[in-house]
């Protein structure tokens, strides 16, 4: 059996899961905001026999104490907390170690009263760093959840985040994900991206063909831009809205924005990518994307040093939020 028909029996499994199962009717608004944020390694302070996260702990490089984790948790509740006047509904996220790190984050005083709950699973990542969603219970309903993992042996990366749910009485299909680096060079790299993406893809295609409507989103930390291949060629999402797969952050990248820097150059590898079924009018409705980059969560010095204000500057704890900045879709 090949890879694509095993990725389309979990789609059909997950779909008829998703139609099939009862639910309790939940919360509605007017609009609603879903964000994405890599948080830029919200480890906890004990040490993992089965990962590098010695670096992580109190007698780490880093001297990652439990006042360092108190306040990371608390400076990345305050950027969530203020992403939308009432938090977003739903936020993916990235580089976040386990359960328990989302566990004491959505209890801080600061997210406690939204009544977000988590979903994670420990992925192959040597680092031990996965993706993860929180939600808040009392307007998203998840039905079904597993983590899909990269078939590839040449490489231990990070699993896609699989989460159906109900939002709005609209079924709603999320892929959470943080593509390979760059770390090995972009060109060596380029391949374990197209990997994961032709795997979204396969998801995307497989879901859409059972219900061309499928109110699908893919989000993540891709390491590639809007206009790199993977996403362009291997997801095949760009800026058409006739397009099975719209990316709206196209225009966004070429105004010059971002949401990383490298070289002093900006990336916008942190995106949202949503099915054609969201642009229509009845159900969810996409409105409009943006990139959260409020001052408080960048550099205060002069001029284009105005950079995400990361956790530590070198090893010593520089109090701040992450290398990245969120990115949100609004949905009225």
């Amino acid at each position: 059996m090949t890879s694509k028909s095993i990725i389309f029996i979990i789609a059909v499994f997950v779909l008829s899961s998703c139609g099939a199962q009862p639910h309790n009717k939940t919360k509605t608004a007017n609009s609603y905001t879903i964000a994405f944020y890599n948080v830029e390694n919200l480890f906890d302070t004990i040490d993992n026999p089965d990962t590098y996260d010695e670096d992580f702990t109190p007698k780490g490089a880093y001297r990652y104490t439990e006042k360092v984790y108190q306040q990371k948790l608390n400076n990345i509740a305050t950027v969530i907390s203020k992403l939308e006047k009432e938090a977003p509904v739903i936020v993916g996220m990235a580089e976040i170690e386990n359960n328990n790190v989302l566990h004491d984050l959505t209890n801080t005083t600061i997210l406690k009263k939204y009544n977000y709950n988590y979903i994670s699973y420990n992925s192959p990542d040597s680092r031990g760093i996965d993706n993860a969603l929180i939600y808040r219970s009392d307007f998203f309903k998840v039905l079904n959840s597993r983590p899909v993992r990269i078939a590839n042996t040449k490489m231990r990366t990070r699993d896609i985040l699989y989460v159906c749910g109900i939002l709005d009485n609209d079924t709603l299909h999320l892929l959470v994900n943080h593509f390979p680096s760059r770390r090995e060079g972009v060109s060596q790299s380029d391949p374990k991206r197209a990997v994961v993406a032709r795997v979204n893809k396969s998801i995307a295609d497989s879901l859409l063909d059972l219900d061309p409507d499928a109110n699908i989103i893919i989000m993540g930390d891709m390491n590639d831009n809007p206009d790199d291949a993977s996403i362009t060629e291997v997801l095949y999402a760009n800026d058409n809205r006739q397009n099975y797969l719209y990316n709206p952050w196209l225009d966004i990248y070429r105004s010059g924005k971002g949401t990383s820097v490298y070289h002093r150059k900006w990336d916008l590898f942190d995106q949202m990518i949503i099915s054609k079924g969201m642009l229509d009018d009845e159900g969810l409705k996409y409105d409009k994307a943006e990139i959260f980059d409020a001052d408080f969560i960048r550099n205060d010095y002069h001029g284009d040093d105005a950079y995400p204000k990361r956790s530590f500057k070198g090893r010593q704890w520089n109090n701040g939020y992450s290398d990245h900045l969120p990115v949100m879709l609004h949905f009225n």
